[in-house]
């Protein structure tokens, strides 16, 4: 596995092209893009273990943001083109506890529309392309958690205000839509003028590496990876064998369980396992060259 700390103006995939040359291999994945505006911890995947991506997307996240409330865009991030001038008279409206009331209405489970420049898939084809194109798109709403929402600072301006804030959320989260959202319940309009993200379930952004740092050595083991994901059962060489060779496993004495990462004395991912009424069953192998 390999953390990346993406910077401003690459795309995700500009990021795997660059994993790919230098480490030598065609096999990277990640696990959910960022924007090329947004910079932060990026996850992908290098040979075998793009089998634990899968396992990646769904966690939950942390963002560190600036939202610019004051004007809306067409892509709901700086980027796009203004769809309003500022208010000033709204601005002023906009109070300190009429503020902290709209982020609490962000704030828990919410009924979430994503922002119609995502890469959500319409018919085949992505949100955003299918708006490049000219065409008006609707996206459904999808119910999303945001745990926390804490704003760190509030800068107000005669034609905008800019809140910084931290916000942990569930896989799924578009926080440009919050931003959006955000404004809209104000009266003013709002869009996303930063974004970092700084964790990805246990992992954090603190152990990425800069792009150009990208090198083998920088690879975190995949059984280090699934250790912080699930529990683990440790094999000894025969039962490496058997679980290579996709047969089951006798285990009398182990909880039940799914997944667990099946570790061997060398410390090699060898698979992720369930067990069930004491037997266990390969649902994902790992060639054993994957933690070499």
């Amino acid at each position: 596995m390999l953390f990346v700390d993406k910077p401003q103006g690459l795309t995700s995939h500009d990021v795997v092209a660059r994993a790919r040359r230098s480490l030598d291999t065609r096999k990277v994945g990640h696990a959910g893009t960022l924007d090329p505006m947004a910079t932060g911890l990026l996850t992908l995947g290098v040979g075998p273990a793009t089998r634990l991506l899968t396992y990646l997307v769904g966690l939950d996240k942390t963002y560190e943001t600036t939202m610019r409330l004051g004007v809306a865009t067409t892509t709901d991030d700086a980027e796009g083109e203004s769809l309003d001038t500022p208010d000033a008279v709204a601005l002023e409206a906009v109070t300190q506890a009429r503020l902290e009331q709209g982020i609490r209405s962000l704030t828990g489970e919410i009924e979430h529309v994503p922002s119609a420049v995502s890469a959500i898939k319409v018919d085949g084809r992505r949100a955003y392309d299918r708006v490049r194109a000219g065409e008006n798109v609707e996206l459904a709403a999808r119910r999303v958690t945001v745990s926390a929402f804490d704003v760190l600072a509030v800068r107000r301006q005669a034609d905008h205000i800019d809140v910084d804030a931290r916000i942990d959320c569930s896989s799924g989260t578009y926080i440009r839509a919050l931003a959006r959202d955000l404004g809209a319940g104000l009266g003013v309009g709002g869009h996303l003028t930063a974004l970092r993200r700084t964790r990805v379930g246990p992992f954090d952004a603190s152990r990425a590496v800069a792009v150009d740092d990208i090198a083998p050595e920088a690879l975190v083991p995949p059984a280090e990876v699934a250790a912080q994901l699930f529990p683990v059962l440790s094999v000894n060489a025969d039962q490496a064998r058997d679980l290579g060779h996709g047969k089951t496993l006798a285990l009398p004495d182990a909880p039940d369980a799914e997944p667990m990462a099946a570790v061997d004395a060398r410390g090699r991912l060898i698979a992720l396992v369930a067990v069930r009424a004491g037997v266990g069953r390969t649902l994902v192998g790992f060639p054993q060259e994957a933690a070499e």
